[in-house]
C-alpha cells in the first residue's frame, strides 16, 4: 500500500510575483485575490490540495517589502512567521524581473531555515529560454536550492512537475482536512477578499492600500438567496468619493463583479449590499487592524 504523505508549504516572494495566482491554480478556484498592484495579500491564506496519496497545505504569504505602516509591519511579520510552520518553502520569483534588494533580503532569511527551499521561477512564458537560464544561474549562486522549478502559474506550464516534486519532499503523514475542503479560512474572509479585489481592480492608485472590507452579515433570505452586507473602509473622504463614483456607478460596478465571484464560490445566488465608510488612519491603529481582521502574530 502506498504511504500517505502530508505537509505544509509556504509561498514567499516579493510582491506581484504570482503567489496568489499559483495558489488559486493549486486549489482549482479563487481563494486568494489577484491584482497587478503590490501587496494584494495581507493575511496568510491556507489552500488545501488533496489527492488519494497526499494532502498539501499551502500558505500564501503577503509579498515581502519594506513596511511603511503598522499594517505593513503586520504583513511582513506574517510572511516571515509562516517559515516557522512549514516543511517546504517555495521561494517564488518572476522570470521577467531582475533580482533586487527585496529578493536578497528574503534569501538571507531563507539561508537560516533548516527545511528544503525550492526556487520557483514563475512567468516562464514571458521570457526567452536563454534569459530563463541566466536568471536561474544568478539565483543559484546566491544559495543552494533543494529544487529549481520554472512554471507559468497563469498558463499551467510545468505545474504537475512542481506538485510531484513537492510531494516527493514530504514525509508520511495524516490527512489534516476533509478531502473536499480547499481552505481553512471562513467564508466571511474569502467574501471580503473578493470584494477588496474588485476595489483594487477598478479604482485608482491612491485608493488600494487604504482599503479594508468587513462583512457585516451573511445569511439566506426568504427567497433562498444569500444576503450579504459589507462595508468598504477607506482613510479619506476623497477615497470614499472615488469608490462610490459619479451617481454611484463605481460602487455598483464593484458590487456586480464581486457578486459573480461570490456566487461561484458559494454555489448560490447572492444579494450583495455595499457601504463605504471613512476611518481616518486605520492602518496605523492597533484597534482597527484587529477589528478588520489583521491579528497580531503569535
Amino acid at each position: 500500500m502506498t504511504e500517505h504523505k502530508s505537509g505544509f508549504v509556504a509561498l514567499v516572494g516579493r510582491p506581484n510575483v504570482g503567489k496568489s495566482t499559483l495558489l488559486n491554480r493549486i486549489v482549482g478556484q479563487k481563494i486568494a485575490i489577484m491584482s497587478d498592484k503590490a501587496q494584494t495579500t495581507r493575511n496568510k491564506i491556507q489552500g488545501v490540495y488533496t489527492t488519494k496519496d497526499a494532502q498539501i497545505v499551502f500558505i500564501d504569504t503577503p509579498g515581502i517589502h519594506k513596511p511603511k505602516s503598522r499594517l505593513g509591519d503586520f504583513m511582513v511579520e506574517s510572511a516571515y512567521s509562516a517559515l516557522n510552520e512549514v516543511d517546504v518553502v517555495l521561494f517564488m520569483i518572476s522570470a521577467d524581473q531582475k533580482r533586487g534588494k527585496g529578493d536578497d533580503l528574503i534569501i538571507e532569511r531563507l539561508k537560516k531555515q533548516n527545511i528544503p527551499v525550492f526556487l520557483v521561477v514563475n512567468k516562464l512564458d514571458k521570457v526567452h529560454p536563454d534569459s530563463l537560464l541566466e536568471t536561474i544561474a544568478d539565483y543559484s549562486q546566491q544559495m543552494d536550492f533543494a529544487e529549481v522549478v520554472p512554471i507559468s502559474a497563469t498558463e499551467g506550464n510545468n505545474f504537475p512537475t512542481l506538485m510531484q516534486t513537492i510531494e516527493a519532499n514530504l514525509a508520511e503523514g495524516p490527512q489534516y482536512f476533509p478531502e473536499d475542503q480547499i481552505t481553512d479560512h471562513p467564508e466571511y474572509f474569502i467574501v471580503s477578499e473578493l470584494i477588496r479585489e474588485k476595489v483594487l481592480q477598478f479604482t485608482r492608485d491612491e485608493v488600494p492600500h487604504s482599503v479594508a472590507v468587513v462583512v457585516d452579515s451573511m445569511k439566506k433570505n426568504e427567497h433562498e438567496k444569500i444576503a450579504i452586507q459589507a462595508t468598504i473602509i477607506v482613510e479619506r473622504d476623497s477615497q470614499k468619493g472615488i469608490i462610490i463614483g459619479k451617481g454611484g456607478k463605481m460602487l455598483k460596478l464593484i458590487g456586480t463583479k464581486a457578486r459573480l465571484d461570490i456566487e461561484h464560490l458559494l454555489g448560490n445566488k447572492v444579494f450583495l449590499e455595499l457601504w463605504v465608510k471613512v476611518q481616518k488612519d486605520w492602518r496605523e491603529k492597533e484597534r482597527y487592524l484587529t477589528d478588520y481582521g489583521y491579528r497580531e502574530m503569535e
